[in-house]
């Protein structure tokens, strides 16, 4: 049966960029946590690297405020068939250096993600397709392996690049001098340090609202506040909760947060170390008191979850019991698979609370094991946790989103064999897993995310934690709602004085 999703002036007129006072702000500074791992889209793709580089691109798809799916590069889009997607793609664009955007820098860049040879952190999301290719100059085709339900969800984050520039400078290149069609252009990067970008005056949706914008990394999160406090930074990401309580009757900060499709969980290794025996694995779940962190570490900014997805999601199911606190139980499962005193490697970057890693910390030697956190920048951390097994530590909290609100993008890569996340496999969770990416029929996908939910739960790769809330500070003067798939859209924001 034919579906057809059509853009609307409605959904282009929630893509219109915001109206400007002559008085408007030049430069806004926003404070991270962490540096961007990557400026080039399609190589990472975690909070820091994304809300930098969002900016520089442009995607095929976007959502709304609502959350819904709306036009962006494509103006409309519609399936000839269940594998069969097709896309018309806007003749206005133009790249920062110049050049058109066409359908074939669309397919190129689909391709680009699917290569096998590329090795990107994203590639379990859009492997179902087969290929793209541009039918004309302002229409792509995309050709799935199988109905893959989830493709338009996934491609919410998929940035175009330009074909031409990317194959002239190649890959090091291009991350180092990235060319969008976004609504800034790169000024300056300095690894570590800060990332300068300069508004595009010719793009497409209209007029950026500030003329500069700057996100300095700056780990230590007393910084960023006391930046946020003195004018020094306009906007910072991930407030503790503890600091935003403190924050909150503050007339120089306004505090801004939203429930997210994000959620905090803890990998456990299932092929290298202690945590390779599952008995120590289920004694880790049932050590960790989950109320008793929500309660005492995240003050409201978090609700408990009992598998690893939250209600904005797709596939979430609240019929899967998660794994009571029962210390006692923890003890004896340890002692029985003989690992008390067992060495247990937690990795972690500043990009988590400090706090609850400490605290999750404590519950798990309480079980009668012997934990050391081991904390890197969080470039160091992805590359650990994407690495082989052995070097990938024995435990580590996360705080996983996918921005396409559906199960796909967040138990397939984190434990579906052989993706670069995975330290598990089992064939029976990638049946389920594959099950549900590969048919149009809603019901059964979530009887599919059930089974493979029933199966986590049984091997525990992994545990939920919360949903998670992103909790921003910002200037008073700064006008901007935050929304559930945490995109950092400088062309979202506005000042007011």
């Amino acid at each position: 049966m034919l579906r057809l999703l059509a853009a609307t002036t409605l959904a282009m007129s929630l893509l219109a960029a915001p109206v400007l006072a002559q008085d408007a702000k030049d430069t806004l500074t926003i404070d991270l946590p962490n540096d961007a791992a990557t400026l080039d889209p399609h190589l990472q793709w975690d909070t820091d690297s994304y809300t930098i580089y969002r900016n520089i691109f442009d995607n095929l798809v976007t959502r709304d405020a609502a959350g819904e799916i709306v036009p962006q590069i494509a103006t409309k889009w519609s399936y000839e068939n269940d594998t069969t997607l097709d896309f018309d793609i806007r003749d206005d664009v133009t790249f920062h250096d110049g050049s058109k955007l066409t359908a074939d820098d669309v397919a190129f860049s689909i391709n680009r993600i699917i290569d096998p040879a590329l090795k990107s952190p994203q590639f379990s999301q859009f492997s179902p397709i087969d290929k793209a290719e541009a039918v004309s100059p302002t229409k792509v085709r995309i050709t799935t392996k199988s109905p893959y339900p989830a493709m338009l969800a996934q491609l919410v984050k998929l940035s175009i690049v330009p074909k031409a520039y990317l194959e002239k400078v190649g890959d090091q290149g291009f991350n180092a001098k990235p060319v969008g069609s976004g609504p800034y252009k790169l000024v300056d990067h300095q690894q570590g340090v800060r990332t300068d970008l300069e508004a595009n005056a010719d793009y497409w949706r209209g007029k950026p609202p500030f003329a500069h914008v700057t996100f300095r990394a700056v780990p230590d999160v007393s910084t960023r506040i006391a930046d946020l406090k003195t004018g020094q930074a306009d906007l910072v990401r991930d407030v503790p909760p503890d600091q935003a309580i403190s924050l909150k009757d503050d007339p120089s900060v306004q505090i801004l947060s939203v429930a997210t499709e994000r959620v905090g969980y803890m990998y456990m290794n299932a092929q290298s170390g202690p945590t390779k025996d599952a008995r120590v694995r289920q004694a880790i779940a049932y050590a960790i008191d989950q109320q008793g962190l929500i309660d005492a570490l995240l003050q409201g900014y978090g609700k408990p979850v009992n598998i690893i997805g939250a209600p904005p999601v797709f596939g979430y199911t609240d019929a899967v019991e998660g794994y009571a606190y029962d210390p006692d139980k923890a003890r004896e499962l340890v002692k029985e698979a003989g690992a008390e005193g067992a060495k247990i490697e937690f990795l972690t970057s500043p990009s988590y609370n400090r706090a609850l890693v400490e605290a999750l910390q404590q519950m798990i030697n309480d079980a009668g094991l012997d934990t050391e956190i081991t904390s890197t920048d969080q470039a160091t951390f992805l590359k650990r946790r994407q690495g082989d097994p052995a070097n990938a530590g024995s435990v580590a909290i996360g705080r996983w989103s996918c921005a396409c609100q559906d199960a796909d993008g967040i138990i397939y890569p984190l434990f579906r064999t052989g993706s670069t996340w995975a330290k598990y496999s089992n064939p029976d969770f990638d049946a389920a897993v594959d099950a549900a990416r590969s048919t149009l029929d809603e019901a059964e996908r979530l009887k599919d995310y059930k089974t493979a939910y029933e199966i986590l739960r049984t091997d525990v790769p992994g545990i939920g934690l919360y949903q998670d809330f992103a909790v921003y500070g910002a200037n008073p003067h700064l006008t901007w709602q935050p929304t559930p798939n945490e995109s950092m859209f400088v062309m979202d924001m506005a000042w007011k004085n």
